[in-house]
């Protein structure tokens, strides 16, 4: 699997897991900010199998609690992996790979933290196919 930032100057690729790729949402408040959205998309992918492909020096990191990094693009704030000192695997933002994972979600971590606004099926919420004109 491959995907990169928003702008473009970080490119990576990570293989899946043997036993297959599990895509998780998480509302806990770290990534709710980390992200600037409800909740974070993410899967664990062995670290072994994980690369950056390019601008590797635009990769910044912040250390959001003890023993937690998240990794950054510099240029555009992307959020790109977070990961734990001493484990064998790496949380991909499933949400940068530049082609469809395949599978669906199968967890949704720290509910109680959902925020009540956020609710797609609400009746008031409109679906557009594009962005909508004025």
């Amino acid at each position: 699997m491959k995907g990169s930032c928003l702008c473009g100057a970080i490119a990576f690729e990570a293989a899946p897991p043997a036993t297959g790729l599990r895509i998780g949402f998480c509302s806990c408040p770290s990534c709710r900010k980390a992200h600037a959205a409800p909740f974070n998309a993410y899967a664990s992918v062995p670290r072994i199998g994980f690369r950056w492909l390019r601008g590797q020096e635009q990769v910044h990191s912040y250390a959001s609690s003890p023993g937690k990094q998240r990794h950054f693009c510099g240029r555009c704030g992307s959020q790109l992996i977070s990961e734990r000192v001493g484990t064998d695997y790496v949380l991909l933002r499933v949400a940068l790979l530049d082609e469809d994972p395949g599978v669906p979600p199968v967890e949704h971590i720290f509910r109680r933290y959902e925020v009540p606004w956020c609710d797609f099926a609400a009746p008031s919420v409109k679906d557009y196919d594009e962005e909508p004109s004025p």
